[in-house]
């Protein structure tokens, strides 16, 4: 039997879809809002802030912050291609090595797998603390002043191999791994061959994740890389001394009095900060959207 649909039925049914899609265009707005008055407080001028604070309306418009940003020239430049080299490399190795440690556990044949299970799950419950980690990438592992002591501290997590993990077991048949072994396939070919191939939603999920944590990271430069060594900064860690050189430029001014100083704009240079840090993810996120929501949706879920 055909089903009817009336008309009043499909009339509030565009109803409720416009009145839905309106709902999320203004919650995305509104999520939107702060972003943009990061980028048009970064354009404002210092005295614009000066007298109204954040606005979205500033009296003037101003590139100060953006020629103090960018003045040190070279120095800012080399520091934005240690950051892609840096995020590049851990993602890409990250990947490399998580990769086939959630195939292994997704696999009910693989002897080991509670064994290797309780093993990664140890670092994600119980830490052996700053001291300890600092010791071993140094001391032992002599990674100090080198692009691998930010890189390889994190480059595998636990809890992006369990979404793989759970990704390869709910959404890949069984029948096509069978079938490959049938056909004399070694588990390295059918992970190269088959799983990765129509695993790219969990894939570019952790690749995304894995790509923004390197990209923000700042703390491993302060830790392992000394100020003989500058030229392996990232971009975070050089915008996180400059914003230090501005706060205490800032500080000093104060105790100047009657002497001419130049006192940069310290929070329209903050929000310019932001902005440089934020664009290439603004860029690269929404390529990345479709494939991020199908593989956290289906690598989540448990079944």
């Amino acid at each position: 039997m055909n089903d009817y649909i009336k008309p009043e039925d499909s009339a509030y049914s565009k109803s409720v879809n416009r009145a839905v899609t309106v709902l999320f265009a203004l919650l995305s707005f509104a999520v939107f809002l702060p972003v943009l008055l990061v980028i048009i407080v970064s354009f404002s001028s210092q005295d614009s802030v000066t007298a109204r604070g954040y606005s979205f309306l500033p009296l003037s418009l101003s590139l100060e912050a953006y020629r103090y940003l960018f003045a040190s020239g070279m120095y800012l430049l080399r520091a934005f291609f240690n950051s892609v080299i840096i995020t590049v490399a851990g993602t890409l190795l990250g990947l490399v090595l998580m990769c086939p440690m959630a195939y292994a556990l997704s696999r009910s044949e693989f002897r080991l797998r509670n064994f290797f299970f309780v093993f990664i799950m140890i670092p994600m419950l119980f830490s052996g603390g700053l001291v300890s980690a600092y010791m071993v990438n140094t001391q032992i592992l002599h990674l100090g002043n080198t692009y691998f002591a930010l890189i390889l501290p994190g480059l595998c997590s636990t809890w992006y191999i369990l979404i793989m993990r759970n990704y390869f077991r709910e959404s890949l048949p069984e029948s096509m791994i069978d079938a490959a072994r049938l056909d004399g396939c070694s588990h390295p070919v059918i992970l190269a061959r088959i799983v990765l191939p129509v695993s790219k939603p969990v894939i570019a999920t952790v690749g995304v994740f894995q790509m923004f944590l390197y990209w923000n990271s700042w703390y491993p430069s302060l830790l392992y890389i000394d100020s003989n060594h500058t030229e392996l900064y990232p971009l975070q860690y050089v915008l996180v001394n400059m914003e230090r050189s501005i706060e205490t430029i800032t500080r000093d001014a104060q105790y100047m009095s009657g002497m001419q100083s130049y006192t940069p704009p310290a929070v329209t240079i903050r929000m310019a900060m932001v902005v440089v840090v934020i664009l290439p993810v603004m860029i690269l996120f929404p390529l990345f959207q479709k494939s991020l929501t199908s593989g956290m949706t289906v690598g989540s879920v448990k079944g």
